[in-house]
């Protein structure tokens, strides 16, 4: 397998552009993808809850149903 590389540009105040080259582990990589997964899924997951419990509470059944239906992908484990 290739290694990823990410091309970083360093910009002076007074200069000229000096393009750098720095390698960045594959590990760390995909450990702040699974990370950054997990922040979002958790993240989407609350905001889903709350809007169905506002739903609830306001009794609006249309919301509940839609919302709903958009939970089920969350808790299908």
């Amino acid at each position: 397998m290739k290694k990823q590389k990410q091309i970083l540009k360093y910009y002076r105040y007074n200069g000229n552009i000096i393009p750098a080259r720095r390698e960045i582990a594959f590990e760390l990589q995909l450990a702040s993808r699974l990370e950054l997964d997990e922040l979002c899924f958790s993240y989407n997951k609350e905001k889903l809850e709350t809007a169905i419990n506002e739903a609830l509470e306001t009794g609006n059944r249309e919301a509940f149903m839609t919302l709903s239906e958009a939970y089920k992908q969350f808790i299908w484990e």
